[in-house]
């Protein structure tokens, strides 16, 4: 099994409004990829809501190998999320491991 987290921060000129709406589209972009692909075992999208927390939005999933989440990654779906995740987030940080 692997697990991928990934940790964004929502661009700083935003308003809180718009910080939330893109921390929201986010989520639902990146749940609907989870339906789609083959080899999610989990998939949680978690927006933060603690001051004590520097990182605004966090992917935590799971897949059965590498290969799924290979697969995962290049998929149209996921290509498709990417595209506005990086027009509305800063200071990606991603950590990989298996079980």
């Amino acid at each position: 099994m692997v697990n991928h987290i990934v940790l964004w921060n929502i661009k700083g000129d935003l308003s809180v409004q718009e910080k939330r709406e893109a921390a929201l589209t986010i989520k639902s972009k990146l749940q609907a990829v989870a339906q789609k692909v083959e080899g999610v075992i989990s998939l949680e999208v978690v927006i933060n809501e603690m001051e004590s927390s520097n990182k605004d939005i966090a992917l935590i999933s799971k897949f059965e190998s590498e290969k799924a989440l290979e697969a995962y990654q290049v998929s149209p779906e996921h290509v498709e999320a990417g595209k506005y995740i990086k027009t509305v987030t800063e200071g990606r940080s991603c950590f990989d491991f298996c079980e």
